[in-house]
């Protein structure tokens, strides 16, 4: 202190540390001329001192005045160092940023009032403390008191017109500080952190494009703050670095990446939105980059395509149409397993939209890497098989198209046709709501006969013979009114005069022995729909018409249908032997054929060595009969046990 009051007048320490401001103000006047001439006569000892005095005396002191003055006095000292401050700058900034924490805050506010007079003095060789003060002013920008905040914006504005200016501001080392913060709650401190980005930004020197990926998810977290200002400044920052990105030839969109994959989950609908346009953006800019990450870009985009707003939907729908549309190599780091896996996890999404573009995901795939595909296909197959229950016609259509594809490999079609009769077994209702859809379905992809073929091999060896039942009858029914299968139709009709058709009804007969109105329907269809070459048809048909109550609906529409069957079709001498006569016989008449004992056929051209013996056929069909009566029969005996 004695060397102190000899460069500086005891009246001057005193008011330094008065009460009253016009004192202490008048004698850091005071103070500042004094420095000033130590500065001209280049005693810097004496500086030195008298600056390490304020310190110790008086910003360091338990008395708030005595802090004030200290304060003040460090900033006249400044002042009247002028262009030698900077030298002193290791002395007087931090016990400066030390009163920043004070307890009172007519302290805090007389720090910042000074840091301010500092700054303005020492300009660019203050960035030295810039990590210091950003934190200081951090801080500050929540502080409680109105004054103080007022104090730390006007200090804040002057840093940010000095590091703009400045030459020597250090990006890297400043960015660690920024992350840090980036996820800071409070609305005061993200407002300074939305502001300082903006700026460092602004600034052509400053490369904050290229640290983005640091502090990007701190800007998205922002989106969804309850201050709407807040929301609007983040969202500004971010449109003007998509916008930069867009124009810059060098982009880390790797990073970023991640981060957008994340928010597109965001419950936030506006964060949503801005991680989709995000990823969006990236899509057509990234390409290839974006390689490694396009399963989880997929795993984003499938559940924003059935987001509750439009307009995430629209643009969920158009990224994913265009990364679709990019044709990449499996080799070039192309995750198949990993898309394969997102497309099949999103098949169980409750909304139908992102079932069918997972669907389009797995097609598309398909179509162009089907090696690949394949080779992933046991992690696959049963999701596949078991969204044929879906509650959707097109996601149905959909995976029956997938199914088709991979069922070009005879293995897998066999596989697929399996666990279609076990599905429908299991779930009858599945059967009457999807099996007429599913099986046509699956004969204009697959080939009819090879469908029907397949399904009755599998139903002849059917253990329920309730279900084979039911199954055969389904099959019957779409097997006679289906434009799909038009074709097999005029093969059966064919049965007795082209081996192939010959081949497919015995193919099917044994199946269809499971029910009695099956196999008459397939037996009048392969035989007898030609009246005027066979009237068998039309008797058995009158037949029952004589078994019907006259004023049933039956006999009347049975009746009717009869009628129009016009009389030129036959002719009395086709009636008079299908009254008499062996009914065999007249079913298999035919021009250019000759009939053996047991029922085959040998034609003139040799074209068609053997029929079908219909005796044997109808063995098979009493045999399987026999078979039914019996399950039932045990099945009425354990009911009646029970």
């Amino acid at each position: 202190m004695a060397d102190t009051v000899s460069v500086i007048p005891t009246s001057v320490l005193r008011n330094l540390s008065d009460k009253l401001y016009e004192k202490r103000k008048n004698a850091a006047l005071e103070v500042e001329g004094i420095v000033k001439q130590l500065a001209s006569s280049g005693d810097h000892e004496k500086i030195s001192a008298v600056i390490n005095s304020l310190t110790t005396e008086f910003t360091y002191s338990p008395q708030a005045n005595h802090r004030k003055g200290g304060l003040i006095g460090l900033a006249a000292a400044t002042v009247g160092l002028t262009y030698e401050a900077a030298q002193y700058l290791e002395q007087i900034v931090p016990p400066v940023l030390k009163s920043f924490s004070d307890q009172d805050n007519r302290v805090r506010y007389y720090a910042c009032e000074a840091l301010y007079n500092i700054a303005k003095v020492v300009r660019g060789d203050f960035i030295i403390f810039f990590n210091q003060i950003f934190d200081a002013l951090c801080k500050l920008s929540t502080d409680s008191d109105a004054n103080v905040q007022s104090a730390a914006h006007l200090l804040d504005r002057l840093v940010k017109d000095i590091v703009t200016e400045s030459d020597q501001f250090s990006i890297e080392e400043f960015i660690p500080l920024l992350r840090e913060r980036m996820n800071v709650l409070n609305p005061y401190v993200r407002q300074f952190l939305v502001g300082w980005i903006t700026v460092l930004d602004s600034v052509p020197d400053i490369d904050m494009l290229g640290f983005l990926p640091d502090f990007l998810d701190g800007l998205f977290n922002m989106l969804s703050d309850s201050s709407h200002e807040i929301r609007q400044q983040a969202d500004s920052a971010l449109s003007e670095f998509l916008q930069e990105i867009k124009n810059s030839p060098s982009v880390d969109y790797c990073r970023m990446a991640k981060i957008l994959v994340q928010r597109a989950a965001s419950p936030d609908e506006f964060t949503r939105l801005t991680a989709i346009t995000w990823i969006y953006e990236f899509v057509k800019l990234g390409g290839d980059q974006l390689v490694p990450y396009y399963a989880d870009i997929l795993g984003a985009i499938l559940p924003c395509i059935s987001d509750k707003e439009e307009k995430i939907r629209v643009v969920a729908r158009e990224t994913n149409e265009e990364l679709r549309a990019i044709k990449v190599d499996p080799a070039e780091a192309y995750n198949m397993g990993a898309i394969l896996s997102i497309a099949r996890r999103q098949l169980g999404s409750e909304w139908e939209a992102t079932r069918i573009e997972a669907l389009h995901w797995i097609s598309a795939l398909l179509n162009r890497h089907r090696t690949e595909v394949l080779s992933f296909l046991n992690d696959i197959f049963d999701t596949l098989l078991k969204a044929l229950s879906d509650s959707s016609d097109e996601v149905v259509l959909l995976v029956l198209d997938i199914h088709a594809c991979i069922a070009q490999d005879p293995l897998h079609f066999r596989q697929l046709v399996v666990f279609l009769v076990h599905n429908f077994r299991v779930d009858h209702n599945l059967l009457e709501r999807r099996g007429a859809l599913i099986i046509r379905r699956l004969c204009v992809l697959l080939d009819a006969e090879r469908v029907y073929r397949e399904l009755s091999t599998i139903l002849e060896g059917e253990a329920d013979l309730d279900f084979a039942c039911i199954m055969v009858q389904a099959l019957n029914l779409i097997l006679l009114t289906s434009s799909e299968l038009s074709d097999l139709r005029k093969l059966l009709k064919q049965s007795l005069v082209n081996a192939a058709g010959k081949d497919l009804f015995v193919s099917l007969y044994a199946s269809w022995c499971h029910s009695t109105m099956a196999i008459i329907s397939l037996c009048l269809l392969a035989q007898l729909l030609e009246p005027g070459r066979y009237i068998w048809l039309l008797k058995a048909l009158y037949g029952l018409l004589m078994l019907l109550p006259q004023q049933s609906a039956a006999f009347k529409i049975l009746q009717t249908r009869l009628k129009t069957v016009p009389s030129y079709s036959f002719n009395g001498d086709q009636l008079n032997r299908a009254s008499s006569g062996n009914p065999h016989s007249q079913i298999l008449h035919h021009s250019g054929s000759q009939i053996t004992e047991d029922g085959d056929i040998n034609q003139e051209n040799g074209n068609l060595q053997n029929g079908i013996n219909f005796a044997s056929r109808l063995q098979q069909f009493e045999q399987m009969q026999q078979q039914h009566r019996m399950s039932q029969v045990q099945s009425r005996n354990s009911s009646t046990s029970l």
